[in-house]
């Protein structure tokens, strides 16, 4: 078993042991261990779809933004151009073994860096947003200033023009010997 295929975030990877790798955000704590339960090859056993019993060990590095990917959009003749970045969110991964026959990892996680020992990627659908209340979305309004009080400060300003406070001096600068 020099070789894995394995199946995350909707593309696949050529891994063997110590390999590093970028996938898509995995969510996880840097230092996990994650497993990866959609193996589609080992070695020379192919899957149909997936090899059963196979799974394939990593250790989360970190997680961060790939490199701004600029998108440029141009209607010619229509004076339209819009330009826009994105970035993705990336995690690197050291996979540590590729296993087979249900074996568990052997590999435990990093004691420190988090409490949670192996993580199981699947894939899953998105989770629907949850609509906030009526309520907190519309803050209380503010109450209108009384007519009366209103209409004094209007005349006393029309009365008399703002004054312009005096600009400042500069400082005399010390002469240098």
């Amino acid at each position: 078993m020099t070789f894995a295929v394995i199946k995350t975030g909707g593309k696949q990877y050529k891994v063997a042991a110590n390999d590093v790798l970028k996938v898509e955000k995995l969510d996880a704590e840097a230092g996990t261990i994650v497993t990866f339960d959609q193996v589609l090859m080992v070695g020379d056993t192919v899957g149909a779809p997936i090899v059963e019993g196979a799974l394939v060990a990593a250790e989360l590095i970190e997680t961060r933004k790939s490199k701004t990917v600029i998108v440029f959009k141009k209607n010619r003749r229509h004076n339209y151009r819009r330009r826009n970045g994105h970035r993705q969110l990336l995690s690197t991964v050291r996979i540590t073994e590729i296993l087979t026959g249900g074996a568990k990892p052997t590999i435990a996680a990093k004691p420190a860096k988090a409490a949670a020992a192996t993580e199981t990627v699947t894939e899953a659908k998105p989770a629907k947003k949850a609509e906030a209340p009526a309520a907190e979305a519309k803050a209380p309004a503010k109450k209108a200033a009384p007519k009366k009080a209103a209409a004094e400060t209007t005349e006393t300003e029309a009365k008399a023009p703002a004054k312009k406070a005096p600009a400042k001096k500069a400082a005399p600068k010390a002469d240098k010997e």
